[in-house]
């Protein structure tokens, strides 16, 4: 009854996505009726806590929760019929819902307050959430979580990264967490689509060496707190706990903390991610929870991050690369569009294979993983890769416009500084 339960949820999320690209209801004005009918239909069996009552409770029984890898065959580039409709989905909320919203977000550096409840009615929580908790997932699906980020980083590289700081928690959670931790969080995500929470990692010291922590966890009589200055923090204010990174016993781990009086937090704005609000967070002496009881690989755990910042540098230089061939083709320059010239039109085609280049180390990384083999090494070259070609992507976005790149009439100039994340932020969300 339960497996009958979960499939009519996942085939609930599939119709609506069908739905959404249906042109007959918006003739008939229809849409929002309908798609809000079938989301809440998607969820019955839930109940929403109040934010008053936000208290993490573990669930009777507890049972620790893994989700098994997928038996295939590596290489396969093609997508299942599930993954292309996730993909048509989540590239009409970029273009429709996030490009519009992109430009004074980042330039009041908030995320917008009506976006929330349209994240909540995409549901995407749902498609990182275990069956047996309500959710769609069944099996690892690394690689469709990683064309989920490249296609909302379409819309717009900060919001993106806002939106799957949830998302990505749960990821972590249902890898990694104890039975414990995951009684006691993923089932708060289950019933309440409020709950944010956020992943501190990131500490202010150049040249951040994610191996080698200044943050440090001690233990006694079984219980830790964790001292220490994380930086760069997405929605660190709204988030009600965190995924800490710190040292113990010489060896880095991650800890599961809670909003705590002790844990000061102040605003840290950098050139990009403005959307995220990005915060510091100070530990004082601060109660935390240890992640796993066993089978961590914190390697595994940056390395997964690090391969959501690929996937969002794939999508945000993707729109670059869209952007400047419609500017390129209307913007005339001597009697004749500017993409006639040879330094213009071989600019967009060095993009086009770049892109390409990115994208598929990015998807054999997240493929190895999702079929438990190695993939350290993989994921290593893919972040170097789109460290430096999405840089100089940005960049010839910019020069491709000339002066009009420098300016906030057009979005490039946006999309270049927070291009520079994807060699700056270690982990900070997961696949």
């Amino acid at each position: 009854m339960s497996q009958m339960m979960n499939k009519a949820q996942g085939l609930g999320l599939a119709l609506i996505t069908k739905i959404a690209g249906s042109d007959v209801i918006d003739q008939l004005k229809l849409r929002k009726l309908i798609e809000r009918s079938l989301y809440q239909g998607s969820k019955t069996g839930f109940k929403a806590l109040s934010k008053s009552q936000k208290v993490f409770k573990p669930a009777p029984s507890a049972h620790k929760e893994r989700l098994p890898h997928q038996n295939k065959n590596l290489f396969d580039l093609s997508l299942t019929e599930e993954q292309q409709m996730t993909r048509d989905m989540i590239l009409g909320f970029a273009q429709d819902v996030l490009y519009p919203l992109a430009h004074e977000s980042d330039h009041k550096a908030e995320f917008p307050k009506t976006l929330q409840d349209q994240v909540n009615e995409l549901g995407l929580n749902y498609y990182a959430l275990p069956e047996s908790l309500g959710g769609v997932a069944s099996e690892k699906n690394i690689v469709s979580n990683i064309l989920i980020a490249e296609d909302l980083a379409q819309g717009d590289f900060s919001l993106a990264a806002a939106i799957l700081s949830n998302f990505s928690v749960i990821n972590a959670l249902t890898q990694w967490g104890s039975a414990e931790i995951q009684s006691r969080y993923l089932t708060a995500f289950a019933h309440d689509a409020t709950l944010n929470a956020s992943f501190a990692v990131q500490e202010a010291t150049a040249a951040f060496n994610p191996f080698k922590l200044k943050t440090q966890a001690t233990e006694q009589n079984g219980q830790y707190t964790i001292s220490g200055h994380k930086t760069l923090v997405l929605r660190g204010e709204s988030a009600e706990f965190f995924l800490v990174s710190a040292q113990l016993n010489d060896q880095p781990q991650v800890f599961v903390v809670e909003k705590h009086p002790s844990i000061q937090i102040k605003a840290a704005q950098a050139m990009g991610l403005k959307a995220t609000e990005t915060v510091d967070l100070i530990f004082d002496q601060t109660p935390a929870q240890l992640l796993t009881d066993s089978d961590f690989s914190y390697t595994a755990f940056i390395d997964l991050g690090n391969l959501m910042w690929c996937a969002m540098a794939v999508g945000t230089c993707e729109a670059v690369k869209k952007y400047c061939i419609q500017y390129a083709n209307e913007r005339t320059a001597f009697g004749e569009p500017i993409s006639h010239r040879q330094s213009v039109a071989f600019m967009i085609a060095d993009m086009a294979i770049e892109i390409d280049a990115m994208r598929l180390l990015v998807w054999n990384a997240a493929s190895l993983a999702e079929a438990g083999q190695p993939f350290h090494r993989e994921a290593y070259l893919a972040r170097l890769l789109c460290a430096e070609k999405s840089m100089q992507i940005g960049t010839n976005g910019v020069q491709i416009l000339g002066g009009h790149g420098f300016t906030k009439e057009h979005p490039v100039e946006r999309w270049y500084r927070d291009l520079r994340a994807t060699a700056i932020m270690q982990s900070g969300l997961h696949a």
